[in-house]
């Protein structure tokens, strides 16, 4: 089971380290959040984040089952 919480932490840092700043897109002013607010991802932004959440998830489940 560790080396299976190994690989995942490993995996979702990778996957984190992927995925494009959502605030770097932005201006330090501020002018210009309401462009980005209802910005919809697609393609691989999309699966990217559904994939962080998955792993994230895999992760707590994990440390939680070894906590018992």
């Amino acid at each position: 089971m560790k080396i299976v919480l190994m690989i995942v932490s490993i995996l979702l840092i990778a996957i984190v380290l992927l995925q494009a700043g959502k605030a770097e897109q932005a201006s330090l002013t501020g002018a210009n959040d309401s462009l980005f607010k209802n910005r919809k991802e697609r393609g691989g932004e999309l699966f990217i984040t559904r994939f962080t959440m998955v792993l994230g998830i895999i992760y707590f489940v994990i440390c939680f089952i070894q906590g018992f």
